[in-house]
């Protein structure tokens, strides 16, 4: 069933906001030149790595696609890509990876290799299910960017503050996770989003 409704929500994503993402591409390629999509190594199910795909929202940064992390640092994001960053638009891309069959609309929020070897046994659990576009924890930390851009130290702040609490609501979604689950957290994020 969780498959079934992925499939049928991404196609759905998919051919609706199609118009809009070849205006965004073109945007991009008007403000900052190719490319258009930003490319990144995610572990996923099983620990398995994958390609996760965004629309690109910051000037390209030599060894980003293996996973580098420029944590709270805003200097790199273009002018196309404040807006997309602000209005989610940058995640759209995402619904092909849940097409292909390596994300789920909602799921815990793929990290790079770096941070899934901080708490190995805490993501041996979250691993046990696909990662998602969303979850409880990207509507908590929606303005996680901003909490790293104002600490002295965000690589730290975001390992000993932000990341456990990340985990805890990940863990809590593979031990109760369910179709209806997914509907709320959809509706949770879409109304963050309006908010924003």
């Amino acid at each position: 069933m969780k498959r079934l409704f992925d499939i049928l929500v991404a196609l759905v994503a998919v051919l609706l906001f199609l118009p809009i993402g070849l205006v965004v591409s073109l945007m991009i390629v008007i403000d900052s030149g190719l490319p258009v999509f930003f490319r990144q190594k995610r572990v996923g199910l099983l620990g398995q790595e994958f390609l996760l795909y965004k629309f690109r929202s910051m000037a390209l940064l030599p060894g980003s696609e293996n996973g580098s992390f420029d944590a709270g640092s805003s200097h790199r994001v273009t002018r196309v890509g404040r807006w997309l960053r602000r209005t989610k638009l940058d995640e759209w891309p995402q619904f092909f990876n849940v097409l292909k069959g390596d994300m789920s609309i909602v799921g815990p929020r793929p990290e790079v290799k770096k941070w899934t070897m901080v708490y190995p046994e805490r993501w041996e659990i979250v691993h046990r299910v696909k990662p998602g576009i969303t979850d409880n924890a990207s509507v908590l930390f929606r303005n996680e960017e901003e909490l790293l851009s104002a600490s002295a130290s965000p690589e730290i702040t975001y390992r000993d503050q932000i990341l456990p609490q990340k985990l805890d609501l990940y863990i809590r979604y593979v031990n109760a996770n369910s179709l209806s689950t997914d509907v709320l957290i959809i509706l949770k994020t879409a109304l963050a989003v309006v908010r924003r």
